[in-house]
């Protein structure tokens, strides 16, 4: 019964232990479904399933009927025209990343928007070129050209066949990457394992992503200088980069040079013009637009690349190209690769649709996710783009410039498609070092997330150092090496968080059914002869034997050895006993002998695994109290702990192998009388013990409470229940007399014997 008064509330109810809740309160039966039934499900059809399934996997159909027109029409169209400015730019920075003729980013920007036009089910993120992915594939590129690898040109012989260039071999390398990674994410999302980004937590996309940064400014520094440096695919490879650029810094085009510093500083603060007063101003500053009007102007008008030997873009064809035949060789040496793009790609993707479909609320689904992304690279690469996913600073523009659906990335597909039909040849003066210095004008919140470090050392220090190491790896190791790294010291750190886990003792707080860390507060109540253990995580085979040891530090003593140190006193009773040398009187007991030898070490040699069984007492004629003094010369630890509550609320699961080892401390405090509970599991938590065996005459079920308070009141009423048992009499010392015979003499020596006789 519950009864509220006031700010409080007042509680009465019995004591329930797991038993005798389940007596009173009887479970309902419920059917637990197996795996046929779930196939049985998957297999049935019916109209509203065929719906459901359709709508699913073409999530055009649910909202574009439902489009507002004169609502979102305008909003999307001036979204989508800033979008596709931003997207054709984008488009030919990042191809410079892939070691690809700029001309073929058009492709990667046209393409994932009409697929996910149709596929997708985020309305705001804008689908592409990300530098990111660009600058992985652009790494894979390398390591399969012939430059790149001396025997890459006898693996590729069939490719190369076909091109007739450096530049086309380059190009076909991309698709291919591009095509098997979609086809992996199509086939990921078809299985329905779109819950695979969960292992990419957000410090270790952002460590990640601040990483490529760093990658791709230190890849673009041969842009701006417009220095020959040879690409490096190999773990250290940004050092190698670094050192030769360093070398050969004599010979930088100052004309490059100068422009991309000029584009790089106007970048910078119209950019912070546009966030400092993105309330204020109805559209953010086309800004990149400007420059590149600008710059190709400027190029085209002096003549740039005669008077000054700038490299610019050059040639861009009109139109498509005819979509290229997969090359089988080349799935098979970029199997790794690929699948590294495929995951980052999508976990990139997701992780910006889920952010803004918090935000407008609307759900989102990551393996349709998966699909559109998967179909949308398979197109992509068949018609010799690369990679793409989502650009965090293209979303932001079309998000902030008032999209609301799709309908705003497809105008931006039309944008990008007229550059590429009519258009291209416009961009042709303008400079690679332009180019460059745009694309490093959109990694400045990339990295900026350096000043994430302090936040998550305030908030957790594992995810910190999860953050620092994937940078370093990233780094140090490259992007395909770096990521595997880092998702395994990821992993690493939740074995050490749950093989090391904060276990504490806990102690009343304020005389409430209230119990807290002891060491956290100064006002605390600890009952006389309880111990209440936490532990925090799940008990497995790898962090038992800790468990076993932070458990011993509470409590202050090994049961183990407590329990071998009587025993061992016990069997020198008995030894004396069938000697004759130990006589009960009415008074206690006498004990004649010439002296005691003592045998603890053949005991500990031979006999061990005798002296870890429960006491056998039961041919003495009297019990033995532990906590007094000893006689005989008999020295067991004593220990003022008769009960032990083990709080099990933050253990989620128990494997075989730390079920044994549970069983085994639990049996040592019960054969030294300690009396043990566990709280706060759950019934499963308990069946499962009980189908695994775990209980015997010595651990039983009714050690299981449901609440602390609960197991803390049993053992006041248990303890006052066996006092009650006793009179005064009984309750009083004992005083007996030893008689113990040296040299041939008898003396008497008097002394207060810690028994209870039987008679």
């Amino acid at each position: 019964m519950l009864e509220p008064i006031g700010n409080q509330y007042v509680v009465a109810r019995p004591v329930y232990s797991a038993n005798a809740f389940g007596e009173e309160h009887k479970k309902k039966h419920r059917y637990h479904k197996t795996f046929l039934d779930h196939l049985k499900v998957c297999c049935s059809c019916s109209t509203q399933k065929a719906k459901r399934i359709a709508l699913s996997l073409l999530p055009i159909l649910s909202w574009l009927p439902a489009y507002r027109i004169k609502e979102w029409l305008l909003s999307d169209i001036v979204s989508g025209i800033s979008t596709g400015l931003v997207c054709v730019l984008q488009g030919l920075a990042y191809a410079l990343l892939v070691t690809i003729p700029p001309g073929y980013g058009l492709y990667a920007a046209f393409f994932p928007i009409i697929v996910y036009f149709f596929l997708g089910t985020s309305r705001h993120i804008s689908v592409g070129p990300f530098p990111v992915l660009s600058i992985m594939v652009g790494a894979t590129v390398m390591k399969l050209t012939p430059t790149a690898s001396p025997d890459a040109m006898n693996s590729f012989n069939s490719s190369m066949s076909n091109n007739s260039s450096l530049d086309d071999h380059k190009v076909m390398i991309a698709a291919m990457v591009t095509v098997l990674s979609g086809i992996m994410q199509l086939a990921m999302g078809v299985l329905q394992v779109g819950f695979v980004v969960v292992y990419l937590s957000e410090s270790l996309i952002s460590g990640f992503t601040t990483a490529a940064a760093v990658h791709v400014l230190v890849s673009q520094l041969k842009f701006i200088l417009q220095l020959d440096v040879k690409t490096y695919t190999d773990p250290f490879s940004i050092f190698k980069v670094l050192n030769s650029i360093f070398t050969q810094i004599e010979k930088t085009n100052i004309a490059d040079l100068v422009t991309s510093l000029i584009v790089l500083l106007i970048l910078f603060v119209v950019k912070e013009i546009n966030q400092r007063y993105k309330a204020r101003l109805p559209v953010p500053i086309p800004i990149e637009l400007i420059m590149t009007v600008i710059a190709t102007g400027i190029s085209y008008g002096f003549d740039f690349k005669n008077r000054y030997n700038v490299a610019v873009i050059g040639e861009m064809q009109k139109g498509f190209q005819a979509p290229v035949t997969p090359d089988l060789q080349i799935f098979k040496e970029t199997i790794g690769d690929s699948f590294s793009i495929a995951i980052v790609g999508f976990a990139v993707a997701f992780s910006v649709a889920s952010v803004y479909s918090l935000k407008h609320d609307y759900p989102i689904d990551g393996n349709q996710e998966l699909i559109a992304l998967g179909l949308s690279n398979i197109f992509t690469g068949s018609f010799k783009g690369f990679a793409s996913s989502t650009a965090l600073s293209r979303s932001a523009i079309q998000e902030s410039t008032g999209g609301k659906t799709q309908v705003a990335g497809l105008l931006s597909a039309v944008i990008v498609l007229v550059v590429i039909v009519a258009m291209g040849y416009l961009l042709e003066p303008m400079q690679k070092s332009v180019l460059a210095a745009l694309a490093l004008g959109n990694l400045k919140g990339m990295l900026m997330q350096f000043t994430e470090i302090r936040r998550l050392w305030r908030k957790d220090k594992y995810d910190c150092l999860i953050w620092i190491m994937t940078f370093i790896f990233v780094v140090v190791l490259g992007l395909g090496l770096g990521l595997a790294a880092s998702m395994a010291f990821q992993l690493l750190t939740i074995v050490f968080r749950t093989q090391f886990p904060k276990c504490s003792t806990l102690a009343n707080v304020g005389r409430s059914n209230i119990y807290k860390n002891k060491k956290d507060y100064s006002e605390i109540y600890e009952r006389e002869g309880v111990k209440i253990f936490r532990c925090p995580s799940p008990i497995y085979f790898a962090n038992i034997n800790f468990f076993k040891q932070k458990l011993i530090d509470a409590v202050g003593f090994s049961p183990l050895r407590i329990l071998r140190k009587r025993n061992k006193a016990v069997k020198k009773i008995q030894k004396l006993q069938k000697k004759g040398l130990l006589q009960v009187t009415p008074k206690g007991f006498v004990c004649t002998i010439d002296g005691l030898k003592d045998s603890d070490e053949e005991l500990d040699n031979n006999q061990i695994e005798e002296l870890d069984q429960p006491i056998n007492t039961a041919d003495l004629p009297f019990h033995i109290d532990w906590n007094a003094d000893l006689p005989l010369n008999l020295e067991v630890p004593k220990i003022d702990l008769h009960s032990l509550i083990l709080d099990f609320s933050a253990v989620s699961f128990l494997d075989v192998s730390s079920m044994r080892g549970l069983k085994r401390i639990l049996q040592e405090f019960i054969r030294i009388k300690v009396d043990v509970y566990i709280v706060g599991t759950d019934d499963d938590f308990i069946e499962k013990l009980a189908r695994c065996e775990f209980f015997d005459e010595e651990v039983k079920d009714s050690i299981f409470f449901l609440t602390i308070h609960d197991a803390v009141l049993h053992i006041l009423m248990k303890k006052d229940y066996s006092t009650s048992k006793f009179n005064s009499s009984q309750a009083k010392e004992i005083k007996c007399d030893y008689t113990i015979n040296t040299n041939g003499g008898l003396r008497n020596r008097e002394c207060k014997v810690p028994v209870e006789t039987k008679f």
